[in-house]
């Protein structure tokens, strides 16, 4: 034994400081998850199904903030509401597709980072 340690700044201390910077630059997106299915789950069941969209306006936002964040997803939410009136032809209406890779949805739908990344 020759009583080496390993240094403490090596890459897998590296790559755990990077997944725990991504994992809290997620909260905010997974704090919009959050209060999206508590809408989901009480209230959204107390109007029926109404929406002239499919998704429904509430799925729609939840997949745009998944997706897109929580300021492009509110923004896109914001947008389809606006679309969403008496005189709408409805349809399908799906979110633009999503550009990251690094991240990925468990079963709740949260958002998380991949744990295995290509740098």
């Amino acid at each position: 034994m020759t009583g080496t340690k390993p240094s403490p700044t090596g890459p897998n201390r590296t790559s755990a400081v990077a997944l725990v910077g991504k994992t809290l630059a997620l909260v905010p997106r997974n704090v919009g998850v959050i209060v999206l299915r508590t809408y989901r789950a009480i209230v959204s069941p107390l109007y029926g199904d109404v929406c002239r969209y499919y998704p429904s306006c509430s799925h729609y936002s939840l997949q745009a903030v998944q997706a897109h964040g929580l300021v492009k997803g509110s923004w896109l939410t914001a947008r389809r509401l606006i679309r969403c009136h008496p005189w709408a032809r409805g349809g399908i209406d799906d979110i633009p597709p999503g550009t990251r890779t690094d991240i990925h949805l468990t079963a709740f739908g949260f958002v998380a980072p991949n744990r295995q990344t290509t740098n």
